[in-house]
């Protein structure tokens, strides 16, 4: 049973990944893709990490901890964080946490496929969902002019990254708090980014920026990569299965419908209907099966 505390803290969760779709879509019309990760990425890990240190957590790693965190950030951080950011640039941003909110089906894939887990009619299930719902996407992509479909390619390929580095980093084995280790492959990755952006892409000019951009920015630095993390980390020790599958449900449905305030995008009755087979696809995988009444022992 989730204390009062503990529903209003996932309500927030929530809405702050949801908003923050559109917002990336904002910060892009003046910012190109990779200087916008870096700079946010590496602000937003840096006052996480003077947040977590003054709580008294061990911060820097020893040994073979540095090649664990750098493992661990190859999917999690720079696959996720930078396919997904090209996927924004290219779609509607709703339509872009929508595909890539079928990370949870990728996360079943893959551990049957690599890890030995089983598959069930339920996980059938979810893969046939989410293929309709990506197909709806892409029908539409494909139908208009301005369409760009490789946008879910990126998407797919994000969510595909995120699904491999949830199952590693379970499987991992470290010392440091998941916080501490966190922060230190924001911070990681952000440095890789820092290099691409300075070889691939033109010198951003900050000072032509508008005030609606630097709001953008200030979000992804205090909200995505700040406050949000902390509410998750603190919520994860505690929540059940179903209540984080809620959660993670309703983030494309308020992306979605934020971007319409924020961004001016007007969802297609394609995005309606693929929302509800990736919620049925992501329900189908992560909400808990029904307990077995136990059959007493013959006497």
């Amino acid at each position: 049973m989730l204390s009062r505390r503990q529903l209003w803290a996932l309500v927030g969760l929530t809405l702050m990944w949801g908003v923050n779709w559109p917002m990336m879509k904002l910060s892009l019309q003046e910012l190109t893709p990779l200087y916008f990760r870096a700079s946010t990425m590496f602000l937003g890990a840096a006052w996480l990490f003077v947040y977590v240190q003054r709580h008294g957590e061990r911060m820097w790693p020893q040994g073979r901890e540095w090649l664990t965190i750098t493992w661990l950030g190859l999917p999690n951080v720079l696959g996720w964080h930078t396919l997904s950011i090209f996927g924004v640039q290219e779609l509607a941003s709703g339509r872009a946490a929508i595909i890539g909110f079928t990370m949870p089906i990728f996360t079943v894939l893959l551990g049957a496929a690599f890890f030995g887990e089983r598959i069930t009619p339920r996980v059938r299930l979810a893969v046939a969902a989410a293929g309709i719902a990506i197909g709806l996407l892409l029908w539409h992509e494909l139908q208009s002019l301005s369409g760009r479909p490789a946008g879910i390619a990126w998407m797919l390929g994000a969510a595909a990254c995120w699904g491999l580095g949830t199952l590693t980093f379970k499987r991992a084995h470290f010392q440091l708090s998941a916080m501490a280790v966190t922060v230190w492959m924001l911070l990681l990755g952000s440095a890789v980014l820092w290099v691409l952006a300075i070889a691939i892409e033109p010198v951003p000019a900050p000072q032509r920026f508008s005030v609606p951009m630097w709001l953008a920015l200030a979000y992804g630095v205090l909200i995505n990569y700040g406050v949000a993390q902390l509410i998750w980390f603190g919520l994860a020790r505690h929540l059940p299965p179903a209540t984080s599958a809620m959660s993670v449900m309703a983030i494309p449905l308020v992306g979605t419908l934020s971007a319409t305030f924020i961004v001016g995008e007007i969802p297609h009755w394609q995005d309606w209907l693929a929302i509800v087979f990736v919620m049925i696809a992501i329900a189908s995988v992560l909400w808990p099966a029904r307990s077995r009444p136990e059959v007493p022992a013959a006497q």
